[in-house]
């Protein structure tokens, strides 16, 4: 596992197979020769998570515009997924990490507070991937509102 320490703008992404809502693998290195918006949301069905998925998926043709896919990873099943997709009409890829690997290779899966409980969750966050494989940039701590129109504007920039 790399250190995140070194998952900055510039360096390669990490390379990770996780299964889809249909049970099927899907690995990052078969989108190479394409902009990968790959984004991070802690759960299905939760509003700030739907409407993130929502609005990416109903901006698909503008990301297809600009050679790009549009990755969705949480540590949701493939049937939540599945069942989230279909009730949301999303048209997005969404992988399933119920193990934490992928989420841990890139520095979002960390201690978070709320209520003042403490536990482990996702920290919601973007990694806009060069055609290259390359880390373009990276949100943290995403704000969903404008979210969307931030990504597909730096996503403008490097096309």
């Amino acid at each position: 596992m790399p250190d995140t320490i070194s998952l900055k703008e510039g360096k390669p992404a990490p390379d990770f197979c996780l299964f889809d809502k249909e049970n099927k693998e899907v690995c990052l290195s078969v989108f190479k020769g394409k902009n990968v918006v790959l984004y991070f949301y802690p759960k299905d069905n939760t509003s700030a998570c739907t409407q993130e998925a929502k609005s990416f998926s109903k901006n698909l043709e503008t990301f297809a515009g600009l050679d790009a896919v549009v990755i969705g990873i949480s540590p949701d099943s493939c049937e939540s997924h599945k069942k989230f997709s279909e009730k949301n009409d999303l048209n997005i890829i969404l992988l399933s990490d119920p193990d934490h690997r992928v989420l841990k290779e890139y520095g979002i899966w960390k201690l978070k507070k709320m209520y003042g409980r403490e536990y482990m969750g996702v920290e919601r966050s973007t990694f806009l991937l060069s055609k290259s494989g390359t880390i373009s940039h990276i949100w943290r701590k995403v704000r969903v509102k404008g979210h969307t129109d931030d990504v597909m504007e730096k996503l403008k920039e490097i096309s």
